[in-house]
């Protein structure tokens, strides 16, 4: 099979294409061959070897974890109506062409949905929907997103919109701007002004009953002063280098409920049930993912360098 590896830490040169043994199913298990395999942020800190106390991994591996692809061979055990059937997954390392899944991950593909718009609804669609439901966005509340304009932070838009939150969406440039107005966004803010915060607060009326943070650093940590009281704050991403961090005492003290990357590990039932909503929403026309370009699977370096600079607006994938 052909497939993507990574043999030392550093910059996106270390992503080498090569060619493995193609991989048996086992007890239990499916071969899927790939269609498009998911990118996140974190896959390219963890390249550069940032976050090996979150997220460890042992030299050479694949990266990657979410997949679209068909199903084209069955271990023992597996029902014999998986196989031919359009799925996503999470595997161990999906910058491949052809990956081995266990037939509990699996979630069928809906018909009318594209593949491509199922590969980058399989970690950003669960995660999203799941901090919609741990932070209890509700009708009328304010809602402040950082990192909006990224694959998941497109979705988080529009997830906490139809919930019928006032959604002040954090993005940077025009056209990441008039991206996350069209998906809903009541108000973006261009965090590269130093009087963001102020216009932040203004466009929330005061302070934000929900903080989604994606982002960390400098961008979270201002955010903190912009979470109201009693409001909850989460702290899911880091591609800033480092999650944000709001002291328990100060959180006690003003009431503020947290949130971090562990609460978003849910456990198997709750990712199929995540996933299948996702690709519902999505197939049903209520929520659209973005996808802002899309690479060969051998130019999967290049898929990295894009997605580090920023330069492109919502997902990027592989196409394998």
């Amino acid at each position: 099979m052909r497939a993507v590896q990574v043999h030392e830490f550093g910059g996106p040169e270390v992503l080498v294409p090569v060619e493995l043994p193609d991989p048996l199913p086992g007890p239990d298990e499916v071969l899927i061959e790939v269609a498009y395999a998911d990118t996140i942020f974190v896959e390219t800190q963890v390249r550069s070897g940032w976050g090996r106390g979150y997220f460890p991994v042992t030299l050479p591996y694949i990266p990657g974890g979410g997949v679209s692809g068909t199903v084209t061979a069955l271990g023992p055990g597996v029902a014999g109506g998986w196989l031919g059937r359009r799925v996503t997954s999470f595997v161990q390392g999906s910058y491949a062409s052809h990956v081995v899944s266990a037939a509990s991950a699996l979630t069928i593909v809906p018909d009318g949905l594209n593949m491509s718009s199922a590969a980058a609804l399989v970690h950003d669609g669960v995660t999203a929907a799941g901090l919609l439901e741990l932070t209890k966005v509700a009708e009328g509340e304010n809602v402040l997103i950082l990192g909006a304009s990224g694959g998941m932070g497109t979705l988080l838009v529009q997830l906490a919109r139809a919930r019928g939150a006032r959604v002040v969406a954090v993005a940077r440039g025009d056209q990441k701007l008039a991206l996350v107005r069209e998906l809903g966004a009541h108000a973006a803010i261009d965090p590269t002004t130093s009087d963001w915060p102020e216009r932040a607060r203004e466009a929330l009326g005061g302070g934000a009953d929900v903080v989604l943070d994606g982002v960390g650093g400098r961008l979270g940590t201002a955010a903190i002063a912009l979470t109201a009281n009693g409001g909850r704050f989460s702290a899911h991403g880091a591609p800033s280098g480092e999650f944000t961090a709001l002291g328990p005492a100060e959180a006690d003290h003003r009431g503020i409920k947290l949130f971090g990357i562990t609460d978003v590990q849910f456990g198997a039932a709750d990712l199929r049930r995540l996933r299948s909503y996702a690709l519902e929403e999505a197939v049903a026309g209520r929520q659209r993912p973005v996808v802002g370009e899309v690479f060969p699977l051998e130019r999967a370096a290049d898929a990295h360098e894009a997605v580090e600079s920023r330069r492109l607006v919502g997902k990027v994938l592989l196409e394998c």
